[in-house]
């Protein structure tokens, strides 16, 4: 412990034997730092709070519009951008009129980085801006600041009018532009169709529709008749079954016979319905052929039975009339549904065997189609998109689409935000005196000596008898009490210039509020 003791106090001696050097160090570092910060300019801040309201009136999902959270994200991305910069630093002050390209450059570059925006909520936005330009008084720099900011604020509403509208009909002008090229090529395509169909007659079908779209549709169709035609034959039956079990006259007492003659043409026409089934290819074991079979034969016994006369007269019966009225209506929906399957299975006999002979026409038609309908398809979707920017410019010419309030407007600064001059100042000094006493401990050590009989002992491993004190005569005492004045005195001078420093700081301060 003695021995720590020793070695501060041989320190301290060390020190206080060149104290001149360590006050001239101090002088030097602090005049040094103190001349640094004074050459930094003082950095004022302003800030104002900005309300950015969307109003949505037409749906987010519109297409060709931008939803709410969207414009809002734009909105924050442009009000810094360079063109509302270059626009601000005109209007301050900050270029002249006749600056060139790389003056511009730098006040916009100067401008992006000392401005901030915060966003607070989700249409709320926090500015900052923060000058110093070195060129400027504090008071003109606090002025700037909130200058700045004002001229941000008042060109970003304009751009927010001006721009809506503007884009609105750069959009349209752009989608006219598109939606009269995809016309033209649709044209094109259009030509090129109907060339290649009169071209190729017979081996493609015209109209709309390739090839296999065409016999997909009718597989579709043929699927419906299919169904259809299982129910009017079911009907048709059913009706024949009804038509053999009623008979076509009755027997009515007191009537006057009419005799085999009604008999003979119900039979006639019979045989006749039964002719133009054969005709139609239905064979013997066809369910109406049987039946039409079995009625000829049941008008045929009645036939007889009237040529030889009977009791009573004979009259046509209502219900079996109407029945054959039925009958014949239902037979011929039948017929037609099996007309137009025959006609459908035709066609699609008549389209494949064409694909197969010319495989390389279907494909060029196939080809021709898609690109018909990719460009029908984005046609269409232009003019959908057109109309939407059309409403969206209504939209904004005749309301507010985007409504910008100022909440909180540019702050007055009155102190600076940078730098922290006092710290600064109390910095330098501490450094300056550190540093000077850093000085000459380091000489100290440079420099051997022996300040005490035991460090000479320990160095030099050989017994010391004894030290001799320093002898002060009064002259000498005398001397060094003036020097220790004089010291004390720059010593205080510069604790004073440190002082001095700081009043004028504050008075500088109290000049910009």
């Amino acid at each position: 412990m003695n021995s720590l003791y020793d070695e501060f106090r041989v320190a301290l001696h060390s020190v206080w034997t060149r104290r001149w050097l360590v006050l001239a160090v101090a002088w030097g570092i602090c005049i040094l730092g103190w001349l640094a910060i004074a050459s930094i300019p003082n950095r004022y801040d302003s800030r104002a709070r900005l309300l950015v309201d969307v109003n949505q009136i037409l749906p987010d999902d519109t297409p060709g519009g931008l939803g709410a959270q969207q414009q809002v994200d734009q909105i924050r991305a442009t009000l810094t951008s360079a063109r509302n910069m270059e626009k601000v630093a005109v209007t301050t002050g900050l270029l002249p009129a006749a600056a060139g390209e790389r003056e511009k450059a730098g006040a916009v570059a100067m401008l992006q980085q000392n401005i901030k925006v915060v966003p607070q909520q989700d249409n709320i936005f926090e500015i900052t801006s923060s000058i110093g330009v070195g060129s400027l008084s504090d008071a003109d720099n606090a002025k700037l600041a909130s200058g700045v900011l004002d001229s941000l604020i008042t060109v970003f509403r304009d751009d927010q009018l001006r721009g809506g509208r503007i884009d609105a009909r750069e959009g349209l002008k752009f989608l006219d532009a598109q939606i009269a090229d995809r016309e033209k090529a649709l044209r094109e395509v259009e030509a090129r169709r109907a060339a290649f169909e009169a071209s190729n007659i017979g081996l493609v079908g015209g109209g709309a529709g390739s090839p296999a779209q065409r016999v997909d549709a009718m597989r579709a169709e043929i699927n419906q008749i299919d169904s259809q035609l299982v129910a009017a034959q079911a009907a048709l039956a059913a009706a024949n079954g009804q038509l053999a079990q009623t008979p076509a006259t009755i027997n009515v007492p007191g009537a006057p016979a009419t005799g085999a003659g009604v008999a003979r043409q119900q039979l006639a026409g019979a045989q006749n319905e039964l002719a133009q089934m054969r005709a139609k290819g239905l064979t013997d074991a066809h369910p109406d052929v049987i039946a039409v079979k079995s009625q000829i034969a049941a008008l045929k016994a009645q036939a007889e039975r009237d040529g030889n006369g009977g009791g009573g007269g004979n009259a046509q019966n209502p219900a079996y009339a109407s029945l054959a009225a039925m009958r014949a209506e239902r037979q011929a929906t039948v017929s037609a549904l099996g007309a137009r399957k025959a006609q459908l299975t035709g066609d699609i006999a008549r389209i494949t065997s064409q694909q197969i002979q010319n495989p390389g026409v279907a494909a060029e038609y196939d080809r021709i189609n898609g690109e018909y309908t990719a460009l029908k398809a984005q046609y269409d979707k232009l003019l959908a998109q057109r109309e939407q920017v059309r409403l969206r410019g209504q939209v904004q010419t005749e309301t507010d689409a985007i409504k910008v309030e100022l909440l909180d407007p540019p702050s007055k600064p009155t102190t600076p935000s940078a730098p922290n001059r006092p710290l600064f100042l109390t910095a330098v000094l501490l450094a300056g005196i550190a540093g000077g006493i850093g000085a000459a401990f380091g000489l100290a050590q440079i420099r051997t000596s022996y300040p005490t009989a035991a460090r000479l002992e320990r160095a030099s491993g050989l017994p010391v008898i004894g030290s001799i004190t320093e002898v002060v005569t009064p002259e000498r005492q005398v001397e060094r009490k003036k020097r220790l004045v004089w010291l004390a005195s720059g010593a205080g001078a510069l604790v004073a210039l440190y002082a001095l420093l700081l009043v004028a700081e504050f008075v500088q301060r109290g000049l910009v509020a």
